[in-house]
């Protein structure tokens, strides 16, 4: 039998252990693909090449700064998808409508009033939209307690122009009871002013608006320069004192005549969670190309910047109002600089599983590979222990075909190159036991018959 084994072919070393390599290897890349997978759940899909947003009226400053938004965005390959609509009331309520499309919208400050707002964030003031009281007549006006038994035009339903006059109006002591409040606005309102159909408008927007721009030149149309300004900024914390200076509509015509004190909410971009984060801060850099240039009532670069009055601001909002421009969008094209925002997002988890798998994966194959040699060092020394204290508990042969049993499976360990000197090493001492079973080992042990 001890020959029969050492005529068996012997097990060639090779450069690795395949199976070695696939024992930690494979919990190794499944770790690895668990990670990614985690990543990808925190991370949104592209964002989307269209973005919808709700505006305002016909002729209203919503309406015109959506389309310089849209050609913005445009240049980004995003299309913004206009919704008009009556105003600030109407598009909040877009907002919070789960069956809408609607994930960004202009809304007057002031307008949420405690409204649950848990999924809409702000991303800042955009610009000064001043309430404008224009009213016909040769009597001068200057208080709102003076519209009383006229016709005033507030705005229509749904309008972050009606909620402003009915609230200042009722501050006033005005209402349908002593004043004819009929729901125009925007240029029917205008359009209604110059036909004597009513004797006063309420119009909130930017001078450059149709609407307030048509009345600021009317023949016969005046603007009411509200005397309880200051006070109006006071009792409601959204409103702010502007002055109007003269002549800075026109200084030709000399449009106003005279500084006119007027209040003002903020206009705000309100957006829905739902929105692509990558969306919103294109958004965000749309609005600082638009807002930042001068204006009557603003000094270059005051606008956008950040508000809170109904909503809190938006996580983007506030990286952008700190930090600017993201940095690999001051160099590449839009689409590419979020790419590869997202993909080393991606990474960063599986990087941070590949270093210590790295470090300890090469260890455990060690381990794999010498706790094999090990196991049969172990079979050897006990072997030896029992030939040195028992010598006759066995006859040498027994004795030798226990350790060629050894002697087989060491031959048949699949070792690598690296681990050949512990191979080897063990196959020395396997001839170092051989040679002591020689030597202490009796050819028979006692009790067994010697055939003749």
């Amino acid at each position: 039998m001890t020959e029969r084994l050492r005529k068996l072919k012997l097990k060639p070393l090779s450069e690795f252990s395949l199976r070695d390599l696939l024992t930690i290897g494979l919990p190794a890349l499944a770790l690895l693909a668990g990670g990614f997978w985690l990543a990808a759940q925190f991370i949104k899909p592209a964002p989307p090449d269209h973005l919808y947003i709700s505006s305002g009226g016909p002729g209203g400053s919503y309406q015109l700064y959506v389309e310089r938004y849209r050609q913005v965005l445009a240049r980004n390959g995003v299309a913004l998808r206009e919704q008009p609509s009556a105003g600030s009331i109407e598009n909040l309520k877009r907002l919070l409508d789960e069956d809408d499309d609607t994930e960004v919208a202009l809304i007057q400050s002031g307008t949420a009033n405690g409204v649950n707002t848990d999924k809409l964030f702000s991303l800042g003031y955009l610009y000064h939209e001043p309430l404008w009281v224009f009213y016909r007549g040769h009597q001068e006006l200057d208080r709102l307690t003076q519209l009383r038994d006229r016709r005033v035009a507030i705005g229509p339903e749904g309008s972050g122009t009606r909620k402003l006059a009915l609230q200042l109006l009722e501050d006033n002591g005005i209402d349908a009871g002593n004043a004819r409040l009929q729901p125009l606005g925007g240029l029917a309102a205008v359009e209604a002013l110059r036909q004597g159909r009513v004797d006063a408008v309420f119009l909130v927007g930017t001078e450059r608006s149709a609407a307030v721009w048509s009345l600021l030149y009317a023949e016969g149309v005046r603007l009411m320069n509200l005397a309880h300004a200051e006070a109006y900024a006071r009792r409601f914390p959204h409103l702010v004192r502007l002055t109007l200076p003269q002549g800075a509509i026109d200084l030709v015509r000399n449009i106003p005549a005279r500084d006119v004190a007027l209040v003002s909410p903020l206009a705000t971009l309100v957006v829905h969670d739902s929105a692509h984060p990558a969306l919103l801060q294109l958004l965000l850099e749309a609005a600082q190309e638009v807002h930042r240039e001068p204006g009557i009532f603003q000094r270059p670069g005051e606008f956008p910047r950040p508000g809170v009055a109904d909503f809190p601001l938006a996580p983007q909002a506030e990286r952008f109002y700190t930090s600017g421009k993201p940095f690999l969008q001051r160099y590449l094209p839009f689409w590419l600089a979020n790419l590869i925002d997202r993909t080393v997002v991606m990474l960063v988890p599986v990087f941070a599983l590949l270093i210590p798998i790295l470090k300890f994966a090469p260890g455990l194959y060690s381990w794999r590979v010498r706790s094999r040699i090990y196991r049969r060092y172990g079979e050897l020394k006990f072997l030896e222990a029992q030939v040195e204290t028992h010598p006759e508990r066995h006859g040498r042969a027994e004795w030798l075909e226990k350790l060629d049993l050894i002697d087989a499976d060491v031959q048949h360990i699949p070792t690598p190159l690296a681990f050949a000197d512990m191979l080897y090493t063990l196959r020395s001492h396997v001839e170092l036991v051989r040679a002591t079973i020689l030597r202490r080992a009796p050819l028979v042990a006692p009790g067994e018959i010697k055939e003749t």
